[in-house]
């Protein structure tokens, strides 16, 4: 699993995709098309009520498509797979289990032979920097600890894509970033895809090489953004912050928001404050700081 070579991205491919949950209800998106190449980090990023997590979780083959088509691989997507793994807000573990034993269930399950299930949760472990805590229980630990597990548990399947929805938003401002910036750099270092659903625009830009931006009701892809930024990329490089803004900019505009010096003035939106998130108000607020 430390070999980039071990595992490879995927090509992924929707097409003129939408989704309503019955037919008496309204389309939750409509028409949405885009493609992402092997090992390409995606954000999904819109308001609330747009439809980004229900199209995260028909490209993952959890729900069908109400019209139009997912292809992984030119293989149609009709239900989840091991080969795409899905991370959620909570990390969903067993609070009976250690670290350990959370990490290789799926391997369990799977009938893997238990020296091979130990190699591998190994390496998992390292990845995620959890290998002091494999014995702990899992209530033991911090809540970013925990979603570190929940991180190991689904990259010890070697998976050729990881989908997170907003898997890191309950998290304090320091273990957020952390976890940003560590899972674009296990992705990168595995050469699997990346597709994130967000709402902060900082997240999008840390963890991105393009952000889809959704709006309406239905949802759509209303723009395509590319975000050319060196690794490591850090929240106070003025090249990050001039993308930001152009970023936010772009998400406004899609969502019809005034900006500055509009009709509403200086104010900001509750939903605007949240894509400011803490680790940037912290940074605005003139704190410095270095994520652990």
């Amino acid at each position: 699993m430390n070999n980039p070579a071990s595992a490879s991205g995927v090509h992924v491919n929707v097409e003129e995709l939408s989704h309503r949950y019955t037919p008496k209800l309204p389309l939750t998106f409509e028409e949405v098309s885009f493609q992402a190449v092997p090992g390409e980090a995606l954000t999904i990023i819109g308001r609330s009520g747009c439809g980004k997590s229900t199209l995260l979780q028909v490209i993952a083959g959890l729900m069908p498509g109400s019209i139009g088509r997912v292809s992984i691989n030119d293989e149609h997507v009709i239900e989840p797979s091991s080969r795409w793994v899905m991370m959620f807000q909570a990390p969903h573990l067993f609070p009976w289990m250690n670290v350990r034993q959370n990490v290789g269930v799926g391997l369990r399950f799977a009938n893997w032979p238990k020296d091979r299930i130990r190699d591998r949760v190994d390496e998992a472990l390292e990845l995620v920097h959890l290998e002091e805590f494999a014995g702990k229980n899992t209530q033991d630990l911090s809540g970013g600890q925990q979603q570190r597990v929940a991180l190991a548990r689904s990259l010890v399947m070697e998976p050729e894509m990881l989908l997170l929805d907003e898997p890191f938003s309950a998290l304090d401002a320091f273990t957020r970033a952390s976890l940003q910036r560590d899972v674009r750099q296990i992705a990168k270092q595995l050469g699997i895809n990346l597709i994130l659903v967000t709402h902060d625009i900082d997240e999008a830009i840390l963890m991105a090489d393009r952000a889809l931006v959704m709006a309406g009701a239905p949802g759509r892809i209303v723009h395509d953004y590319k975000v050319d930024l060196p690794d490591p990329r850090e929240r106070s490089d003025p090249k990050v912050q001039e993308m930001r803004a152009k970023l936010m900019k772009v998400f406004r505009d899609a969502a019809g928001a005034p900006h500055d010096g509009e009709d509403e003035g200086d104010e900001t939106s509750e939903e605007d404050e949240t894509m400011m998130n803490d680790s940037t108000k912290l940074e605005f607020s003139g704190r410095e700081y270095s994520p652990a």
